[in-house]
């Protein structure tokens, strides 16, 4: 291959990547355009208080909202009546919704801040009591190459084997993996929800999963010994 034509190879490679990275950027924008004008369309809706959209937004997020609070109270009880609660406060307080965070992140937003309500009133600690003096704010990263471990688990145990352990590591860890790794929530978003700084949220987030592994592999050995009737 001569020079010129080593050139036009060249030349043709940067605008291949050229091209590539325009369509990426141009997708990411529509994608961004599309969320806000949802986020706007509720945030219209819900300061009307229009009961369509109310009913709409509890088919669309009924699920996740549930799981997110079985998780924090480990009660199904308390979380269906903070669950109604939830949708309670949605609708009176829609106003303040103004569409600038997904709604989602405002919606879980709101549902923390009930049970942090509901533990006080029955002189319980609050999520964030409940690790003092046990979490090292310290940065603390695990090396991982590949799936987390919760991601790991979850697609070779079934969800009550995964909810099981969840549910015995820290209150403060096993709320940042739910939103991280349930609900998909960006570190950001976390934090807001939370109201923790970033460096905190990364550090529940890394902690959390480095206890997550010794919990399930002790769970599954019990369950072996337990078939095989030691």
């Amino acid at each position: 291959m001569n020079r010129v034509d080593k050139e036009r190879v060249l030349l043709g490679r940067k605008n291949v990547s050229s091209g590539v990275q325009s369509s990426f950027i141009s997708l990411t924008s529509t994608l961004g355009a599309q969320v806000s004008s949802e986020n706007a369309a509720i945030a219209q809706g819900l300061k009307k208080q229009s009961p369509e959209l109310l009913d709409s937004l509890i088919e669309l997020y009924q699920h996740r909202l549930l799981r997110y609070l079985l998780f924090l109270t480990g009660k199904r009880e308390v979380a269906e009546d903070l669950f109604q609660e939830t949708w309670m406060r949605v609708l009176l307080r829609g106003a303040q919704y103004n569409g600038k965070a997904r709604f989602d992140t405002w919606l879980f937003t709101i549902a923390r801040n009930l049970v942090i309500d509901l533990s006080r009133k029955r002189v319980l600690a609050s999520l964030d009591e409940m690790g003092e003096g046990k979490e090292d704010e310290r940065p603390f990263e695990v090396a991982m190459s590949g799936p987390s471990p919760l991601e790991q688990f979850q697609s070779r145990e079934n969800c009550a084997e995964v909810g099981e352990v969840l549910l015995k590591l820290e209150p403060s860890y096993r709320e940042v993996l739910v939103l991280r790794f349930y609900e998909e929530l960006s570190l950001e978003e976390i934090a807001t929800v939370t109201r923790a700084p970033l460096s905190t949220v990364k550090s529940r987030l890394y902690r959390g999963l480095a206890a997550l592994k010794p919990e399930m592999e002790q769970l599954r050995s019990s369950r072996s010994f337990a078939e095989v009737g030691i």
